[in-house]
């Protein structure tokens, strides 16, 4: 089952898509900015760097936790969203 969750950071829409092979994919307006496959490693990481106004770069960190769901947005290193848990986990 895939997952998705828009949030908006100034004037611009981003999107996290947990995708049914378990990859994380981190859109900007719509484009895909970084993906990354699943593995046993966590947390799950994407990034991305934006200029959202005149030379001011924002970088958009994401974490996810597969084993228990956990998400974790952070803008310049500072908290935006958590969701604890954004996607329910199945038993293996």
């Amino acid at each position: 089952m895939a997952y998705s969750l828009t949030f908006p950071h100034r004037h611009k829409t981003f999107e996290l898509r947990l995708t049914d092979d378990s990859a994380i994919e981190l859109y900007l307006d719509e484009c895909l900015r970084k993906r990354r496959e699943a593995s046993d490693r966590e947390p799950q990481y994407v990034w991305t760097n934006v200029e959202l106004e005149w030379e001011e770069h924002h970088y958009i960190e994401v974490r996810f936790w597969a084993s228990t769901g956990r998400l974790q947005i952070t803008v310049n290193g500072e908290e935006l969203l958590v969701r604890e848990p954004w996607v329910a986990v199945t038993a293996s």
